[in-house]
């Protein structure tokens, strides 16, 4: 029976798409294809996924390759990217709250960085959240197998009495690896709910 929906962030709870960070005004139409490659595409983004290296490291490296010109805004983007652009996947907080009435606890999987805190009360349905693990903290990545059975050492669940929404394939595999069943999330709530629902979750069509 599953008791506990376990949810990815980017693109689950929160559009994610670099491009509209880089979208702006301020930022020269020419400019934008090198900061969605050296800053969002750099290695030190999943490095700092990741927690294996410091926001001063990441952004160091990703300015040496930067031009001057675009140094402040490097570091704007990473620190502070969702400042500018935050934007709820529509119909995520109300599935949330109806999870959260039914009495089903309801946690957070996500990779991020460690300054996830800064933010994750502003993404509606945060309010009802029982717990959470964000890679940096751990030093892990989905999909890992550690990362998950983190989750479940850390807030005492059982993996078969777990859901998990993610929108990478990979990331469900990896979980169903550890026990933990779970469903793509592709931005169609009807095609979600059809999935807890032949999972045992009673939630409405």
């Amino acid at each position: 029976m599953i008791r506990n929906i376990v949810f990815d962030m980017g693109n689950v709870l929160i559009h994610w798409d670099p491009r509209v960070f880089v979208d702006r005004p301020d930022i020269p139409e020419e400019d934008r294809p090198l900061l969605l490659k050296e800053v969002f595409g750099s290695v030190e983004w999943i490095q700092l996924d990741r927690g294996s290296i410091s926001l001063d490291e990441g952004i160091a490296a990703m300015c040496r390759r930067l031009p001057e010109r675009l140094h402040a805004v490097a570091r704007e983007l990473t620190l502070d990217w969702w400042k500018r652009c935050l934007l709820p996947v529509e119909g995520m907080a109300d599935l949330i709250r109806e999870l959260k009435d039914m009495g089903y606890g309801i946690y957070l999987l996500s990779n991020a960085k460690a300054d996830l805190p800064c933010y994750f009360g502003r993404i509606p349905g945060s309010e009802c959240f029982d717990g959470r693990i964000v890679s940096a903290d751990w030093k892990l990545l989905k999909p890992q197998h550690e990362i998950y059975e983190t989750l479940f050492r850390e807030y005492g669940l059982k993996p078969e009495e777990c859901f998990f929404i993610d929108d990478l394939n990979i990331n469900i595999e990896g979980a169903r690896y550890v026990g933990m069943d779970g469903a793509v999330f592709d931005g169609g709530m009807e095609p979600l709910r059809r999935a807890l629902r032949a999972a045992g979750v009673p939630v409405q069509p």
